[in-house]
């Protein structure tokens, strides 16, 4: 549904996005990561054509120019800002992206009920968006960028700044949409939405794709080993056992850590607490991205 080949935006010097290339597959929820200023933001804009593309094509269920109205209204897009009228209502702002998409009579209204229901705003309907909270902001963002029941959506960073019972509302709609067949593409900064929700991800940073891949497989490739933690009640006289000791705490790194516990369970230890800590996407995102902070 979405193909990117090559994609390259530069300004002046910097190159933020150089080179890059991938598919997000019908009816797969694709996530996009990176750090502050990897070219997320400025792939999204290229994808709904906001930006021109110095170099490389994109595709579009089919359409080859993101700025023709035959592409667009296969997109939905939720912005990280606000695409919202505050002094219109919830109803109101539904009402007017249907329309700018060609909706009317009972099409129109069924449109703007399901997605007030989708929302959980149906109770809130008349009232002026500024009165609405964050979470339901966001709510409100998602169900504008589908009001017009396009197969692709573009979401960039959608649960940015929203309390958790909207969270997690925002991620049964996205699991929902999903199951429907909708095509997502997902950028965000919260590598555990990622793992609960993208079925692939691409690891982006300074403008290039680092890593492509499901997350099992990205785990798998540069997650590294387990890290076993035991809090022994006495640790050993000669503290013969592999890893490093902190007083009583034992670490071990351990491609295989419950046969490791085994073995020191076997050992005779008695543990006060025992922790595996598995490594996760944020490990690999970590692994290929750094740890130097980016403002």
């Amino acid at each position: 549904m979405i193909e990117v080949r090559d994609l390259r935006k530069s300004y002046g010097a910097l190159a933020a996005v150089d080179g890059v290339s991938f598919e997000v597959r019908r009816g797969e929820t694709f996530g996009l990561l990176g750090p502050n200023g990897a070219g997320k933001t400025t792939t999204m804009h290229l994808l709904v054509g906001v930006l021109r593309p110095d170099g490389g094509t994109i595709q579009i269920a089919g359409e080859g120019d993101p700025t023709r109205p035959q592409t667009r209204e296969k997109l939905g897009l939720a912005p990280q800002a606000m695409s919202l009228y505050p002094d219109l209502t919830g109803e109101e702002n539904l009402t007017f992206f249907a329309r700018l998409h060609g909706l009317g009579g009972s099409a129109l209204h069924e449109r703007v009920e399901s997605m007030l229901a989708l929302a959980g705003l149906t109770d809130r309907r008349k009232h002026r968006v500024r009165t609405y909270s964050g979470g339901m902001q966001r709510r409100l963002n998602l169900a504008c960028a589908l009001v017009h029941d396009p197969p692709v959506l573009l979401l960039d960073e959608p649960t940015v700044g929203v309390d958790p019972q909207s969270r997690n509302h925002l991620f049964e709609n996205i699991e929902s949409l999903r199951a429907q067949g909708r095509t997502i593409l997902y950028t965000t900064h919260y590598m555990e939405e990622a793992q609960r929700l993208c079925d692939r991800v691409a690891i982006m940073d300074k403008g290039k794709i680092l890593a492509l891949d499901t997350v099992p497989a990205l785990i798998e490739r540069y997650g590294g080993a387990s890290l076993i933690e035991a809090e022994l009640e006495e640790p050993p006289v000669d503290g013969g056992h592999a890893g490093t000791w902190d007083g009583h705490m034992l670490r071990v790194p351990s491609e295989r850590p419950l046969e490791e516990v085994a073995r020191l369970a076997g050992s005779g230890v008695r543990f006060t607490s025992l922790h595996i800590k598995r490594p996760d996407l944020e490990t690999v995102f970590l692994e290929l991205t750094g740890r130097s902070l980016r403002d």
